[in-house]
């Protein structure tokens, strides 16, 4: 019974670890999408009905999304997670992914240059992990030290 108990909690401990992993990788490549203003990974991994709410509260939707990348007005220079700030917590079939994110961009005249966290929602249905829901911080004021 007690050899029962272990290999199952063994497993589950894998599982949890793979999950984590599949979640991590999915949401760095989610970052890389958004600064390649590429809709089509993008439309992968985004949830039909998702939804991300900014820190001022200004809500947009994942066709709001896909239309922004597909427009490429928007020149990225950075759009990665602060190294070693990401953190992946799974619980069954929903997976939240928070992290400190470095957004630089030039959106015609205007610079952006700023830091946020966020936090990232994925649940598993039958085809995989989808991104369901983002939160977004107001810039950090003042920004972190970079690497």
């Amino acid at each position: 019974m007690l050899a029962t108990s272990l290999a199952l909690t063994s497993l589950l401990a894998a599982g949890l670890a793979s999950d984590r992993d599949t979640v991590a990788a999915l949401d760095t490549a989610y970052q890389a999408a958004v600064k390649r203003n590429d809709a089509a990974a993008m439309a992968r991994i985004l949830a039909p009905d998702f939804v991300l709410v900014l820190g001022d509260g200004r809500q947009y939707g994942r066709e709001d999304l896909l239309a922004e990348a597909r427009r490429g007005h928007i020149a990225y220079t950075r759009q990665e997670e602060d190294p070693g700030t990401q953190t992946v917590r799974v619980w069954g079939d929903t997976a939240v992914v928070t992290a400190r994110l470095w957004v630089q961009y030039r959106d015609g005249a205007h610079e952006v240059d700023r830091h946020l966290w966020f936090s990232d929602t994925y649940v598993r249905g039958a085809d995989g992990w989808r991104y369901v829901f983002g939160q977004a911080s107001r810039p950090l004021d003042p920004a972190p030290a970079t690497p």
